[in-house]
């Protein structure tokens, strides 16, 4: 049996889902082999925890909290595992996972957290983006972590690529693929894109 190729796995959370896009081939120009919609809420868990903790005693708020946390966690986990299984069919093996970061500061306390509408959005955009980064260590990814919004300059930086090509080449990925590909899918194959040139270079 041949040697699997090697893959890289990269995302972007939003408020109860993630898009995820997986790239492959070879690093300098590697093409998108899967995208998808990974669902890290199930019925009954508000996709907006920290929204609808705000609402509630301090003790409720955060049981609310703790249960959202490891449904996105547990969701994210399933969902990683599966597209592994998929691709490892298909001949590949994912060898790591991008997460998109975001930058705002978060709070020490739920309380303190629950008081400032600018804390709550920061911390459920934390909560998913955590969700991905456990799922990808207990799947046995190796993960990186990139700020959203310096995600062009760390790619033309690391894949040593002007900004304007990399968009240009990005969009291009998204052209063999067709619809959806928004700044979710373009974002996350960036990263995908980080890791795979990353691990090419282990």
């Amino acid at each position: 049996m041949p040697n699997p190729q090697r893959a890289a796995m990269g995302l972007r959370a939003h408020s109860g889902w993630a898009a995820l896009v997986v790239v492959a081939g070879p690093a300098r120009s590697p093409s998108v082999i899967d995208r998808r919609r990974i669902e890290l809420i199930t019925p009954g868990i508000p996709k907006q925890p920290y929204h609808a903790a705000e609402k509630l005693e301090l003790k409720e708020a955060q049981k609310l909290v703790e249960r959202c946390a490891e449904t996105a966690s547990r969701l994210a986990q399933k969902a990683l595992r599966a597209v592994q299984s998929d691709l490892r069919g298909q001949g590949y093996e994912v060898s790591g996972c991008g997460v998109l970061l975001g930058s705002g500061r978060s709070s020490s306390t739920l309380a303190a957290t629950l008081a400032s509408h600018a804390l709550i959005h920061n911390a459920e955009g934390e909560l998913f983006r955590n969700a991905l980064q456990q799922a990808s260590k207990r799947c046995g990814m190796p993960f990186l972590g990139v700020l959203d919004r310096e995600v062009y300059e760390r790619g033309a930086a690391d894949l040593r690529v002007a900004i304007d090509k990399l968009k240009q080449h990005i969009s291009e990925m998204g052209r063999t693929v067709g619809p959806p590909w928004t700044q979710d899918q373009k974002r996350a194959a960036v990263v995908a894109w980080l890791v795979l040139a990353s691990s090419a270079r282990l």
